[in-house]
């Protein structure tokens, strides 16, 4: 079995693109992922290739960016080509079949939780506890 779950951030805009004949949508981005910490080493990271197809893609494109945490789970599929030098490139690549943005972010790039929480807190009426009959 060939499966994959990694949570990290993105390294940098995710690339979405259209094909033109079908018009899928394909979204290229790197995360990075934390190692866990060895008592007196320096934090390392490893840097994942990841690619999206259709709504997937699309989703990641829309709602995902720079240094936003993000689980993705899929496959890994290895790959070779031949570049301009003529010399063999191998590629590893982690195919994204499923996704979930765990860091979402609004507008001023602060989180969206404690902005929804500040204007919740600003809505709520006091309620006199001497008008409940129990």
């Amino acid at each position: 079995m060939n499966k994959i779950m990694l949570i990290g951030r993105n390294t940098k805009e995710p690339e979405l693109k259209f094909l033109s004949g079908s018009g899928t949508a394909i979204c290229k981005f790197t995360i990075a992922v934390d190692r866990r910490i060895v008592k007196d080493k320096e934090k390392e990271s490893d840097f994942f290739n990841c690619t999206a197809f259709g709504k997937t893609a699309e989703f990641i494109g829309a709602n995902s960016g720079k240094g936003k945490k993000i689980y993705v789970e899929g496959r890994i599929q290895f790959g070779n080509y031949t570049n301009k030098e003529g010399n063999k490139v191998y590629t590893t690549d982690l195919i994204v079949e499923q996704t979930e943005i765990i860091e979402w972010m609004d507008k001023q790039d602060k989180p969206a939780e404690k902005t929804a929480n500040k204007d919740f807190d600003n809505d709520m009426t006091p309620v006199d506890d001497g008008d409940i009959p129990f």
